[in-house]
């Protein structure tokens, strides 16, 4: 279901993106205006697919028993930094390549205006959104999120040990995590100027928590239903009292992670093998869809007819060569700065023990 889930919103990105940006989704609107209408608008919403599962999949790994556990919070931060940041500076190196090249064929607002050196050093250190820096990416914002959100659950669990002691504490950190989503979705969320900040967030990232927690079949089904509702219980109050598609979107891809992790699901055949094929790239497609769509649009924008056949196999083609060169990053850049990072950190480790 992760992988379901990731394939199919990674599409919905790229497309949304194809719609909202380029000046092929312009003309192609001329003959399908409710789609181009829904993909630039509503398909963003595929973004709290991520936000849940980044939740998910934090909880698996950092609290698979919502226990309190003593972490080391700096290294835990920094192999997060290590996983996330090298391919993210690799694909905003290319987008700034990829606007300069698209400024020669066409004018239009998706264009970045060229890199200074505060703005890519801002990038790098995944804070160019708070310190104000206009994205070089379209998505860059949630790579910068993503982190934030992370940082935070760390810094929980590592509160919630010093105050937890030796003492075994089931409720605290599901409690902190309710305490602070309830925050997140009943101020945060309704203030667009924080959405550079986690704490925007953290009331879809905590459902995806809480759903790792109540879905894992080891778990009683008295203490399931209980941690569910502490941390699900905000989302629902703060649905009644303003009502948000993204929150309502997010509540329902976390139930849905619930009900699989308690169920046994049928995942052979070709076609899971596309799906899981599609969601390990993901990443790298979030990362590089945004320059490649950039020149396509620049290349049929210079040499190709405004018709809009003409400009909607513009964006097959676009879309396609995302999916192409996703792939080729996720193993050529990606999957390389993972072992590379991997190595450097286990030699460090190995000359600290001796």
């Amino acid at each position: 279901m992760i992988n379901l889930l990731k394939a199919v919103a990674a599409q919905l990105i790229v497309l949304h993106h194809l719609a909202f940006y380029g000046p092929m989704a312009d003309h192609v609107r001329l003959i399908l205006p409710d789609l181009i209408d829904w993909l630039a608008g509503s398909a963003r919403l595929a973004v709290q697919v991520f936000l849940v599962v980044g939740g998910f999949l934090a909880a698996k790994s950092l609290a698979p028993s919502a226990q309190p556990v003593m972490v080391e919070p700096l290294g835990a931060i920094w192999r997060r930094y290590a996983k996330l940041a090298p391919p993210f500076i690799a694909a905003t190196l290319i987008a700034a390549i990829a606007s300069v090249l698209a400024s020669q064929w066409m004018d239009h607002d998706s264009i970045s205006a060229p890199a200074t050196v505060g703005q890519l050093a801002a990038h790098a250190a995944l804070a160019h959104g708070v310190l104000g820096y206009p994205s070089l990416s379209a998505g860059a914002w949630y790579v910068a999120i993503d982190f934030q959100l992370y940082a935070m659950m760390v810094a929980i669990l590592w509160l919630a040990a010093r105050i937890s002691g030796p003492v075994r504490r089931a409720w605290l950190v599901p409690s902190m995590v309710a305490v602070l989503g309830g925050f997140s979705v009943m101020y945060f969320n309704l203030n667009s100027d924080l959405d550079n900040w986690g704490p925007y967030f953290f009331g879809s990232y905590g459902l995806g928590l809480a759903a790792w927690w109540a879905g894992d079949p080891r778990r009683k089904t008295r203490g399931a239903v209980m941690v569910q509702a502490a941390i699900f219980l905000p989302a629902l109050v703060a649905l009644a009292v303003n009502f948000r598609s993204r929150l309502a979107l997010a509540m329902m891809v976390a139930c849905a992670l619930v009900i699989c992790g308690r169920a046994e699901i049928e995942k052979g055949g070709r076609i899971w093998s596309v799906i899981n094929a599609l969601a390990r790239t993901s990443y790298s497609v979030f990362l590089i869809h945004f320059p490649v769509c950039l020149l396509v649009n620049a290349a049929f924008t210079r040499f190709v007819p405004a018709d809009p056949v003409l400009q909607g196999l513009g964006m097959l083609t676009a879309w396609g060569a995302s999916l192409a060169a996703g792939a080729a990053f996720h193993r050529w850049v990606e999957v390389p700065l993972g072992r590379l990072l991997q190595s450097s950190s286990r030699t460090s480790s190995a000359a600290q023990r001796a």
